[in-house]
């Protein structure tokens, strides 16, 4: 093994690192939001909406996540090409970046596999906690965000943690459409030092730190949650 490179090289790690934990939080962030809805829309009483959610869970869940960022990335950003309108906005400058559509497809695919999760937690919700709420007159968006989400949170803090992690992983797919991040990094460097396994082991081990610490602030959240959550 010869790790002589990294001296050379390592300043293409440190700005893909940031590429990746940018692709991390973004993509969390806006997939969480996403997953609440479809969460509650999954136990929606509404048939139509209860159905849509489904239908975009099934859909998401049963075609690879890869082909879904091609499908954004080729598909989505080259129809964007066909308007010169478009072109001569600031916004051309993120629609022709492959950064944003992983983010766009992460999101969604953090939507579908997280909001059966969520709708997942709040079933698991002792159902007496939300009658006594609603016996005191508690209004339901309030009840919602002092009772049933925190609850459910709770009891789903080690599944969002392995979701978290799996998230991290999945942004490795970014280098795929020419997102330098850290998987890509490796890519490279692979090229120019014809280095086959080191820059690869060099990865395999941020990743495995990250996952590390993505567990620790979960299990840290777990403990700053309450049990039970007063009215």
């Amino acid at each position: 093994m010869d790790f002589e490179w990294l001296g050379t090289y390592q300043s293409y790690f440190i700005p893909a690192l940031q590429t990746t934990l940018l692709l991390l939080l973004y993509s969390g962030t806006l997939g969480f939001g996403l997953a609440l809805l479809v969460g509650f829309a999954r136990l929606s009483k509404q048939p139509f909406i209860a159905w849509a959610a489904l239908s975009f869970t099934n859909t998401i869940r049963g075609t690879p996540l890869l082909v879904q960022i091609y499908v954004l990335y080729y598909g989505l950003g080259s129809l964007f090409v066909e308007f010169p309108a478009v072109r001569d906005t600031f916004l051309w400058d993120y629609l022709r970046d492959g950064f944003w559509y992983v983010v766009l497809a992460l999101a969604i695919s953090v939507a579908a596999y997280v909001g059966e999760v969520i709708k997942g937690g709040l079933r698991g919700v002792p159902k007496g906690e939300l009658e006594a709420a609603r016996a005191l007159g508690m209004p339901r968006l309030l009840m919602v965000r002092r009772i049933w989400l925190p609850r459910a949170l709770q009891i789903l803090m080690p599944s969002l943690a392995g979701e978290t992690v799996l998230l991290l992983k999945s942004t490795a797919l970014a280098s795929t459409v020419a997102v330098m991040d850290v998987l890509g990094a490796a890519n490279f460097v692979r090229t120019q030092t014809l280095r086959t396994y080191e820059p690869l082991l060099v990865t395999a081990l941020v990743y495995l730190v990250l996952a590390l610490l993505i567990e620790e602030v979960f299990r840290r959240l777990a403990h700053r949650l309450p049990t039970r959550s007063g009215f």
